[in-house]
């Protein structure tokens, strides 16, 4: 079989900074103009400097192999050849279409010479408009694919059965029952229900192999109660302590971010089982990075922040009262065990025994969240809230972003639980428009 020549564009060295290592029994081109582009990012404070450096890093290492040169090529593991191709030869105007004013027209006359060299050429990008042109002058393009799980298929983390009633009794009787079903994913909930209108609501125990009833809530979580049973299974999750890892996926006014900041609430400061609450989004600026906002942080956050003290208001008006939620929220706030957190500076810390909210994490790639779970210490629950179908970052889908690589990639971990929400209970309108619009 032949070998294949892929031609890397710099969107996908940045999604993923190990991904010259993904294509076996094949030739990877990296084309000068993507390293000036690295070196471009390189001083970033951000992810994207902090990929950039890592590949340049890697590509200058591969110069001490013995293995041959990084012009000629380079073998690395998997039989894979890495290759900078410096030439820029400027063919014909007849034969390549499309004038170099641009870094990705620049890319695409690489793969197109190459082409014309005889050998089978493949670009690989994450940018949906150089594919199109890709495609347009003969030359086979594909965007990264490896860090993919497919979003229409994404587990749930419930099933709703048929059963027969004397199993619901049972369930009921014995607070367990054991049903011939070999695929349940640990921490996936069960909705049983019997011809009879009989139901029961359960979560499988990974250990006993058993359905088990969910925890019982001896008052209310914050002032909220769960209005439906994806939240209430979604609650059952957060409010576990053996369950370190949880993924809340819906559309907005589903109550992903409302429920998991007052679990948080709850186990910080009634239960005492975290020392805070540390809670992130991503930033995907229009204009200039956060950083060069004026102000103290915390001034810089408020703005970005602001729909997580919505919710911390909506929660303190709950418990208190309309009129002492003021209060309240204040009084929280005083106590420095609830803090605000840009996603770019958490890297690099170690987090220990805290509850850690990552909202909209679909915003970010799969390689950002490996770092940020990675940074959690002893002791400490990483939750991650968002709806992939709404996505700020220019090179993800709902198929590449963080929320769905760790759904695709967690769902055998015991210590994981996943809940997709799907009926909106912030207002009649909001549900209306979110199925009509």
């Amino acid at each position: 079989m032949a070998r294949k020549t892929f031609v890397i564009d710099t969107n996908v060295l940045i999604h993923d900074p190990d991904s010259m290592k993904k294509f076996k029994d094949s030739d990877v081109v990296i084309p000068l103009v993507v390293l000036e582009e690295l070196d471009s990012m390189k001083r970033s404070s951000e992810e994207i400097g902090k990929n950039a450096r890592h590949v340049m890093r890697y590509i200058d290492s591969l110069k001490n192999l013995k293995t041959g040169n990084l012009t000629d090529g380079v073998v690395i593991d998997n039989n894979i050849r890495v290759k900078v191709h410096v030439e820029l030869r400027s063919p014909e105007k007849k034969t390549f279409p499309l004038p170099l004013d641009r870094l990705t027209n620049k890319i695409l006359l690489i793969s197109f010479l190459l082409k014309e060299q005889g050998e089978e050429v493949v670009l690989v990008s994450k940018d949906f408009v150089t594919r199109v042109k890709a495609e347009a002058i003969g030359l086979e393009a594909e965007d990264y694919e490896n860090l993919k799980f497919s979003y229409e298929n994404i587990y749930k983390g419930y099933r709703k059965i048929e059963v027969p009633k004397r199993d619901i009794d049972m369930f009921f009787k014995d607070n367990s029952v054991s049903l011939d079903i070999q695929d349940f994913s640990p921490n996936e909930y069960c909705i049983m229900t019997s011809v009879e209108q009989s139901s029961a609501v359960c979560k499988f125990n990974s250990v006993s192999k058993k359905l088990e009833p969910l925890m019982k809530f001896t008052k209310d979580i914050w002032g909220i109660q769960p209005l439906n049973v994806e939240q209430k299974c979604a609650l059952d999750l957060l409010l576990r302590d053996d369950i370190s890892l949880v993924t809340l996926i819906g559309p907005a006014g589903t109550g992903k971010t409302l429920m998991a900041l007052a679990a948080g609430l709850r186990k910080v400061f009634d239960e005492n089982v975290y020392t805070k609450i540390l809670v992130s989004r991503p930033i995907i600026p229009l204009g200039k990075d956060i950083g060069y906002l004026p102000g103290t942080k915390e001034e810089k956050l408020y703005h970005w922040m602001q729909p997580i003290y919505d919710n911390l208001e909506f929660l303190c008006q709950s418990t208190s009262g309309v009129g002492n939620g003021a209060d309240a929220q204040q009084w929280i706030i005083d106590s420095k065990k609830l803090e605000m957190e840009a996603v770019t500076y958490i890297r690099g810390r170690s987090l220990p025994k805290m509850y850690i909210i990552i909202d909209e994490a679909q915003n970010l790639t799969p390689h950002e969240v490996k770092t940020i779970i990675s940074r959690a210490g002893k002791g400490t629950k990483v939750v991650l809230t968002g709806d992939p179908t709404q996505i700020d970052n220019p090179y993800l889908d709902k198929d590449s972003n963080a929320l769905t690589y760790v759904v695709g990639k967690m769902r055998d971990y015991a210590g994981y639980g996943q809940m997709f929400l799907e009926r909106t209970e912030r207002s009649e309108l909001a549900a209306i428009a979110a199925e009509i619009l």
